[in-house]
């Protein structure tokens, strides 16, 4: 499919890297425009996303779609080729409850313990732990939450890769360590070690750099 694709984002959101990897994954050419999301967010992108003003904006036929993991839903249902969710009913149903569970539980308890009061950290901390525990028991023995190839829950999880190992070297935090979490830290040197990820992330002196300044408002 030839049709005009479009990617509205920020090169240290997370969120705009798994709208990024799933439109590589599946070889869909796009046009990405940089925001400039702390300081000058541009007219388009309070145009196309009215209630949230934030990034990722997906732009498809000139038609917007906003949130990154209804816009990875739309990149699976548009574009067939390398599936990024299974094809059996169920399968796929258990993978959107992880999914879910990453944005809904995960991403959560590690921004409460990141943020919490040194008093309230040794709790938070334990709270991040127990979620991290739960999402490992769902790779089961296997190398990506998809399987032998990324799919989409490996996507949605990849805050767990650079983005926290950023933040707990900036900070001192640790919750996701190879002796607590053995599958689950591999699972994130063998995600970040796939060609098509590696070409996406950030890099990583630049994203310690801007994690830095950004606590340290």
């Amino acid at each position: 499919m030839g049709e005009e694709v479009k990617v509205f984002g920020f090169w240290a959101s997370p969120y705009s890297h798994r709208v990024e990897l799933a439109l590589s994954l599946k070889g869909v050419p796009y046009e990405y425009i940089e925001e400039d999301i702390l300081k000058n967010k541009s007219d388009l992108l309070l145009k196309y996303n009215l209630i949230h003003k934030k990034v990722p904006v997906f732009l498809h036929k000139g038609k917007p779609i906003v949130e990154s993991i209804v816009i990875l839903e739309y990149i699976e249902e548009t574009w067939k080729a390398n599936p990024i969710l299974p094809q059996n009913l169920h399968d796929k149903a258990i993978d959107r409850f992880w999914i879910k569970f990453i944005d809904d539980k995960c991403l959560p308890a590690i921004r409460k313990a990141t943020f919490s009061p040194e008093n309230e950290r040794e709790t938070a901390v334990e709270e991040a732990c127990e979620c991290l525990r739960t999402l490992e028991s769902a790779l089961n023995g296997k190398r990506f939450f998809g399987g032998d190839a990324i799919g989409m829950v490996d996507i949605a999880a990849n805050f767990l890769t650079i983005w926290l190992r950023t933040i707990q070297e900036a900070t001192g935090l640790e919750v996701l360590s190879v002796e607590k979490f053995p599958d689950l830290f591999k699972w994130t040197d063998d995600f970040i070690s796939c060609s098509v990820v590696k070409e996406s992330l950030p890099p990583t002196d630049k994203l310690l750099s801007f994690v830095k300044a950004s606590l340290s408002q």
